[in-house]
């Protein structure tokens, strides 16, 4: 893509991700609409919505009615009962963790003190280039005892929102700044006794602006294929939920059928 559809290209996907166009299952403007409006061919038009459809950033119903992705069909189940919660005490607490003994009762059960583990807030990020690779970290850890790939992140300071962890992050342990951020998911990754909050962010594009300042975390740097993914998940190799849910997030939602594992 030239320079001009690059520039339409980037405006969609961040009006995407701002939410400009409505929630998931939302229409967007029609090409007749955006041509008018960007200033683009109709061509060069599809060629960016194509792509942002193959990236899993807009998803196609019939001819050409391009929407938001992610409208579901299940619906929320309702009349269940909660657990109760009476009250919490600290066992354990320092700047890192938290140990709690939780007094609750779940419905039809006896109260009982549960352990809870509380962590900080995380932001992880992958960011995508053109070539389709995604910039990961070849790193050691030592409470697994292993080297793996991992993607950027890191926790989130007080005061900080999670979008300006992912960014800062990515550029102390990598040099490179994205060029756009994409939050698709929230989740907790030891749901039943850890209180662990991730924010899963993408990014699409980056440029080189140093060399990374936190050297404890970089490791090494290399921009991996995705079509390598499958292969390094069958061999073990990639370390984290985090980068797990990022990286089969963006396989999930790109709409190809020729990403297989490698050999």
């Amino acid at each position: 893509m030239g320079p001009k559809t690059t520039k339409v290209y980037e405006t969609l996907r961040q009006r995407l991700a701002d939410g400009v166009y409505g929630g998931p299952g939302e229409k967007i403007p029609s090409e007749r609409t955006l041509t008018e409006e960007l200033g683009i061919g109709r061509t060069a038009l599809r060629q960016v919505l194509a792509r942002l459809v193959s990236e899993g950033a807009l998803e196609v119903r019939g001819r050409s009615s391009y929407r938001v992705p992610g409208a579901v069909s299940v619906k929320t189940p309702t009349g269940l009962e909660p657990w109760r919660i009476h009250g919490e005490r600290d066992l354990y607490d320092n700047r890192w963790v938290k140990l709690q003994l939780w007094d609750v009762e779940p419905p039809g059960v006896e109260r009982f003190e549960h352990h809870v583990v509380r962590l900080h807030r995380v932001a992880v990020i992958a960011v995508v280039d053109d070539q389709d690779r995604v910039l990961m970290m070849w790193r050691y850890r030592f409470v697994p005892q292993r080297f793996g790939w991992e993607l950027p992140g890191g926790i989130v300071d007080e005061g900080e929102e999670p979008a300006q962890t992912a960014l800062r992050e990515v550029v102390e342990e990598t040099g490179w700044r994205p060029k756009n951020l994409e939050h698709v998911v929230s989740y907790q990754p030891m749901v039943g006794m850890v209180d662990s909050p991730h924010e899963i962010f993408v990014a699409h594009g980056a440029e080189k602006v140093g060399e990374p300042t936190d050297v404890e975390e970089a490791g090494h740097i290399e921009w991996v294929p995705l079509a390598d993914v499958p292969g390094l998940m069958a061999r073990g190799e990639l370390l984290g939920s985090g980068t797990l849910v990022a990286l089969l997030h963006i396989l999930a939602t790109r709409g190809k059928q020729s990403v297989t594992a490698a050999r």
